[in-house]
């Protein structure tokens, strides 16, 4: 299955270009990078050469798709583990 809007939190998220949309931290509002790794509270971020860890929980996010379409994600829905999610039940809108 392809990776799009509906199903982006069924999916793998290492990998996909992400910009923080809105932080609890207003340091790391805008922030651009590419997902290098997931815990269950944190994303890690590779900005340039430094390498960024942010609280999933405390954050929206915004997913550049490898199609060019942007997601808008808010961080409490991607809080868990990554294979985790698979499992979880969403309403989609």
């Amino acid at each position: 299955m392809k990776i799009n809007e509906r199903n982006i939190l069924r999916h793998e998220l290492i990998g996909l270009k992400i910009k923080i949309k809105y932080s609890s931290n207003k340091y790391l509002i805008g922030l651009l990078g590419k997902i290098i790794y997931e815990t269950y509270n944190l994303i890690y971020i590779k900005n340039g050469n430094k390498i960024r860890k942010i609280p999933k929980k405390s954050c929206i996010f915004i997913f550049f798709l490898p199609d060019d379409k942007e997601v808008v994600v808010d961080g409490k829905l991607l809080v868990g583990r990554p294979e985790d999610r698979l499992k979880k039940r969403l309403k989609y809108w």
